[in-house]
């Protein structure tokens, strides 16, 4: 093939060319940000944003126990255990972001033991609560690094989040992303991740929230109990 015919290939020094050469800043601009990897846009962020605030709000383990430590033991508690529930989360993030579902796809008994030890630990979590439903809210106060630890411990045994962060990340985010647009979009989730729990724990904080949650305690913890339960058996005998 004639060298005149073949597909010209784009450089940084052909991308850094004056404007006097026939280029615009805005076209300069986009081929340099095509050439370096920077694909994420903000529609990008906006819909995955949109998509992991619906995944919050949705009822499961993480919100749950996030709710409950609130009511239970206040505001910085709520805070606390919504900070380790977005650490992790952001890090399954990472994980998939650098394709750690391969490797759960690759050696199904770790995805496996993981599993087994996430619902092991919703059944355990599930049992203290119902256990604990008439005792009195001063007994379940508990120090905030305590709640900070369940938060990591309650994301670090659910194996789905980095099957359901593969999953959004390859609907919503293009493909070759650089290194600077992983850490964005990981930076994006902790930050939304501590936003909306943070909003949760001020809202469930006020007075008459706590005093409605202490004349239905029982009733409440009951029902958290039975849910929180529940899902620890679908994620042991589910796929």
């Amino acid at each position: 093939m004639p060298k005149e015919w073949a597909e010209p290939q784009l450089g940084i020094h052909q991308i850094n060319m004056p404007i006097s050469e026939g280029i615009d800043i805005s076209l300069q601009h986009d081929l340099l940000f095509a050439t370096l990897g920077g694909t994420v846009e903000l529609s990008h962020i906006i819909t995955f944003n949109l998509a992991l605030i619906v995944a919050l709000a949705s009822p499961g383990p993480a919100l749950l126990v996030a709710i409950k430590t609130t009511l239970t033991s206040g505001r910085k508690s709520g805070v606390a255990v919504g900070l380790g529930l977005g650490l992790v989360a952001s890090l399954w993030t990472l994980a998939a972001l650098l394709g750690l579902e391969a490797l759960f796809i690759l050696f199904p008994w770790a995805y496996i033991a993981v599993k087994f030890l996430g619902a092991s630990y919703l059944l355990y979590t599930a049992y203290g609560m119902w256990m604990g439903a008439r005792k009195q809210i001063a007994s379940d106060v508990k120090p905030t690094r305590h709640s900070f630890r369940q938060g990591i411990i309650i994301n670090s045994l659910n194996p789905k989040s980095v099957l359901f962060a593969a999953a959004v990340l390859v609907v919503i985010f293009p493909i070759n992303m650089t290194k600077f647009d992983n850490l964005l979009v990981v930076a994006n989730h902790f930050f939304v991740e501590i936003v909306f729990y943070s909003v949760l724990a001020f809202g469930l904080s006020r007075p008459r929230v706590g005093e409605s949650y202490i004349s239905a305690k029982v009733y409440v913890d009951r029902f958290a109990s039975v849910v929180l339960g529940a899902l620890g058996v679908r994620l042991l005998i589910s796929r």
